[in-house]
């Protein structure tokens, strides 16, 4: 039986300042199907699916659902007429419980008299919660009590409970561990089996393959093609999304290297309550030491303890001249550098600009007798996100307005600005397109080349493999296992370690 046109998008257009974002895209979507939604990071992907939400309002264009044309002026009213999105970055509210978020918008099923019946709502929540196997996550819990990927889980409920007609999952998945994915996948299936649409956005093209009946691309903004899922490799997408073919030099190709055997930092005995338990390795001078495991096996929680971001670490983190990094200053001071795995919250300062992002860590290097020349942190911030090749107005340009991949660039801009020692990097390509990451993987290997010491934090088994000098496997907060480089190293050996 042939397919039901459910959403047709016309001439769908949007600037923000000089930036065409969107530019005079139209394409039509099935109900029952799942659309994948590709592009590189500043294709204008998320912007397009986020005027279908009612986040951005629409520059110019229409969107019919249905049957009916859209006049949409916020995200409540995108949920009323059946549009709901899951986003990339944390899309609950601090403050909150976990039932307030999820109900968020739509409180009336639970007031009476004016009054809010707390307790219905949280039994709802939690009925919802157990219905979607979540049922760790506690209704009545504050949110903030719960980590990135809880979150997104609750996000999960939020956006689809009310069974809308078209969910948008946007980059969603970079958030998940692997048992949180297929529980996605599980939901979109379900969704399409339906008849109701998923909107896929993401940068792993193997799973939009795997996971999507067609794929719509989107260049600078403009629609190119879209494709049928079955008819095409990774490679033909990389093509068009692009508009030419990627090179093969992806990850490192040395192997053999002996690593330096001058210790930059040591790591004795670090523990964390309920995350990590006696944690020791030792970094070493021109290495890159790569972290894996599966989410809540303590790994993310490594990065900020060498950072001196948890406040009830015990153990010690020691550099080379003695100096014990206890908090975020001192590491600062003595050239470590740290990017988180979230981003948005943790990295960068999305309400600010560009040039106050990367200068913030720099500012004591840059004052001359306490005085700051304005001039000169704009060169400076102009200069180190030219050299991330960051896409952007200015300098003067807040973050929020960035895709993934630029926000990340400013991220990187700013500790290479700082001309850090030691970088600490957590999912340092989550969420950003195949050339931007080829970019980092190369960033990564001419710091390794000057000498630099990274620990590369990382979920994704292909990238420990291929950048890693040595690797150390966690699981269950302890480290599991550790391997050195080598050809023959499979996916196989590190996953033994993992479950």
């Amino acid at each position: 039986m042939d397919k039901k046109p459910l959403l047709i998008a016309e001439h769908i257009d949007k600037r923000f300042g000089i930036t065409h974002a969107v530019n005079d895209v139209s394409l039509t979507i099935d109900a029952g199907e799942i659309r994948g939604l590709i592009g590189e990071n500043g294709s204008g992907k998320s912007t397009f699916s986020q005027m279908l939400c009612g986040i951005y309002t629409i520059g110019g264009g229409s969107f019919t659902l249905d049957g009916e044309k859209l006049h949409i002026r916020n995200q409540v009213e995108a949920n009323n007429v059946g549009i709901a999105i899951i986003v990339q970055e944390m899309g609950t509210l601090s403050g909150l419980t976990v039932a307030e978020n999820i109900f968020l918008g739509h409180e009336e099923p639970f007031m009476h008299f004016g009054i809010k019946d707390t307790g219905a709502m949280n039994r709802e929540a939690q009925r919802l919660l157990n219905e979607y196997g979540f049922g760790r996550i506690k209704a009545a819990d504050m949110i903030d009590h719960y980590n990135f990927e809880d979150r997104k889980l609750v996000e999960i409920v939020k956006a689809t409970y009310s069974k809308p007609k078209i969910l948008v999952v946007d980059e969603t998945t970079t958030a998940l561990s692997q048992n949180g994915r297929l529980e996605l996948y599980k939901i979109m299936d379900a969704v399409r089996a339906d008849n109701r649409t998923v909107i896929f956005i993401s940068h792993d093209l193997g799973e939009v393959l795997a996971h999507t009946d067609s794929v719509s691309v989107l260049r600078d903004g403009e629609y190119i093609d879209t494709v049928r899922s079955s008819d095409v490799t990774e490679d033909d997408l990389k093509r068009l999304m692009v508009g030419r073919e990627i090179g093969s030099a992806y990850y490192r190709t040395d192997y053999g290297q002996k690593i330096s055997e001058e210790v930059v930092l040591k790591v004795e005995n670090v523990s964390v309550p309920k995350e990590i338990r006696n944690i020791s390795f030792s970094l070493h001078k021109g290495e890159i030491l790569g972290f894996g495991g599966l989410s809540e096996c303590g790994m993310h929680e490594v990065g900020k303890a060498i950072f001196g971001a948890s406040w009830d670490r015990s153990g010690s983190v020691t550099l080379a001249d003695g100096t014990v990094i206890s908090n975020i200053p001192t590491a600062i001071r003595h050239s470590i550098a740290y990017a988180s795995k979230d981003r948005d919250n943790e990295s960068i300062i999305l309400n600010e600009s560009i040039r106050n992002n990367v200068v913030l860590p720099s500012i004591d290097d840059l004052a001359n007798r306490g005085l700051l020349n304005q001039r000169k942190l704009t060169q400076f911030a102009e200069k180190h996100a030219a050299d991330m090749q960051t896409k952007m107005q200015n300098v003067n340009q807040f973050v929020s307005d960035l895709s993934g991949g630029n926000k990340q660039k400013v991220v990187l801009a700013r500790w290479i600005g700082k001309g850090s020692d030691i970088l600490v990097l957590d999912s340092p390509t989550r969420g950003i397109d195949v050339k931007v990451k080829q970019a980092i993987y190369a960033l990564m290997s001419e710091l390794k080349e000057q000498g630099k010491s990274i620990i590369m934090i990382s979920e994704e088994i292909p990238e420990l493999l291929g950048m890693a000098d040595r690797i150390l496997i966690m699981k269950d907060g302890v480290i599991n296992g550790e391997f050195l480089r080598h050809p023959e190293l499979s996916e196989e050996d590190l996953i033994e370690k993992m479950v």
